[in-house]
C-alpha cells in the first residue's frame, strides 16, 4: 500500500503525517538544478540585451521585451528563494553563494532576506507573531480599536496602488538597502547587504559607462519594478485568501498553519513554470526543503493536495479586497464586511 492511500483526505488527516510523505521529495538533483539556473539566467540576459538594443536603435515597440525580461528576473528570485531554504543544491555553501550572486541581480541582499524569510516560515498564520517578513494584517477588532488616523494609514497601506505599485518600488530600491532590525542576528545580514549594495553600484556604474545612464534606466528600472510588483503579488495571494488560517497559541501549530494558511495558486502552465511553481505554496510551507521543480511531482502523486486552498488566476483577483481577519468567522473579509460586523457587535 503506498503513502497516498494512508491519507485519503488532507482536510481531516494529521498534517504531521504529510511531513513524512514530503520528506521523499526533499532531495534535489544537481544536474537539474544547474539546468534550471541556465535556462533562467541565459534568457534573462538575452531579453535584457534585446531590450537595450531596441532602446539604442529607437525601436520603441521593442520595449515589450521588458515583460519577459521581468519574468525571468522573477524566476531568478525563485531560485534565490530555494537557495535560502537550502533546497536548490542541498549544499549550504553552494546554495548560499548562488543566492548571494543572484541577490545582486534581484536587488535582494541574500542573508538579510533569508533571515527575515525564515521568520515568516516559522510564524506564518500566528496572530501572536506578526510583523516579520509578512504583509501586515489586522484583525477586525484591532482595526476598529485604532484611531481614525491609524485606520486611514492601514487603508492606504492596503490600497492596491500602494501594495503592488509604490510598495514594491520602495522595498526593492530603498528598504532592502539597509537591514534595519537585524542587529540581533549578528553582522552577517549587514555585511551581506552592504556587499550586495556595493556590487549593485559597481555593476550599475559599469553599465551606465557602457550604454549611458538614460538607456540603463529605461531598460533596467522597468524590469526590476515589474518583477518586484509581480513578486509582491504572488506573496500576497499565497497567504491573503478568504479561507486562509490564522490563530493564536496554543491552537496555532506549525503543520496545520503551513498546510492551511498558504494557498495553492493554480496558475496556467507557462506561468507556473515562470514562477518556479511557487503557487504550490501550501506544500512549500509544510516542507520548504522540497526543490521547486519537484513540487509538481508532489501534486501528481498526491492529487488530494491539489484541491486544498486552491485558487485560480481569476479567483485571486477577488483576494485584493480581503484585508482584515475576522476571528469569529475565521476568514479574511473586506472593509465593507467589517463595517457590517462592527455594526452588529
Amino acid at each position: 500500500m503506498n503513502a497516498i492511500s494512508s491519507i485519503p483526505n488532507p482536510e481531516i488527516a494529521d498534517e504531521k503525517a504529510w511531513l513524512k510523505i514530503l520528506a521523499q521529495y526533499r532531495t534535489p538533483h544537481a544536474g537539474r538544478s544547474i539546468f534550471e539556473l541556465a535556462v533562467t539566467a541565459l534568457p534573462f540576459a538575452a531579453f535584457w540585451t534585446l531590450t537595450w538594443l531596441a532602446v539604442h536603435y529607437g525601436i520603441w515597440a521593442g520595449l515589450i521585451l521588458i515583460v519577459p525580461a521581468a519574468g525571468f528576473l522573477l524566476r531568478l528570485f525563485m531560485i534565490q528563494h530555494d537557495c535560502g531554504h537550502g533546497s536548490f543544491f542541498a549544499r549550504r555553501r553552494l546554495d548560499d553563494w548562488t543566492g548571494r550572486v543572484l541577490g545582486v541581480l534581484t536587488l535582494t541582499p541574500y542573508d538579510y532576506w533569508r533571515r527575515a524569510h525564515a521568520s515568516h516560515h516559522a510564524s506564518a498564520g500566528n496572530l501572536d507573531e506578526r510583523g516579520v517578513g509578512d504583509i501586515t494584517t489586522l484583525t477586525v477588532t484591532e482595526y476598529f480599536e485604532r484611531s481614525w488616523w491609524g485606520r486611514l494609514r492601514y487603508r492606504l497601506y492596503r490600497h492596491p496602488l500602494v501594495m503592488f505599485g509604490i510598495g514594491p518600488a520602495w522595498l526593492f530600491l530603498f528598504q532592502q538597502r539597509l537591514p534595519v532590525g537585524m542587529m540581533r542576528d549578528g553582522l552577517l545580514p549587514w555585511m551581506s547587504t552592504m556587499a550586495t549594495n556595493a556590487a549593485v553600484m559597481g555593476i550599475a556604474a559599469l553599465l551606465v559607462w557602457a550604454i549611458g545612464p538614460v538607456s540603463f534606466l529605461l531598460v533596467h528600472l522597468p524590469i526590476v519594478l515589474l518583477a518586484g510588483s509581480i513578486g509582491v503579488w504572488l506573496f500576497y495571494v499565497q497567504h491573503q485568501f478568504e479561507e486562509t488560517h490564522w490563530s493564536k497559541k496554543p491552537e496555532w501549530q506549525f503543520p496545520k498553519a503551513a498546510l492551511h494558511g498558504a494557498s495553492h495558486y493554480d496558475l496556467p502552465r507557462p506561468l507556473r513554470w515562470l514562477t518556479g511553481n511557487i503557487g504550490i505554496h501550501h506544500v512549500h510551507h509544510l516542507s520548504s526543503k522540497v526543490p521547486y521543480y519537484r513540487l509538481p511531482d508532489v501534486l501528481r502523486n498526491h492529487p488530494e493536495l491539489g484541491e486544498l486552498g486552491r485558487i485560480t488566476l481569476w479567483q485571486s483577483l477577488q483576494c485584493v479586497k480581503l484585508v482584515l481577519w475576522d476571528e469569529r468567522s475565521r476568514r479574511l473579509i473586506s472593509f465593507r464586511e467589517a463595517a457590517g460586523v462592527a455594526s452588529k457587535a
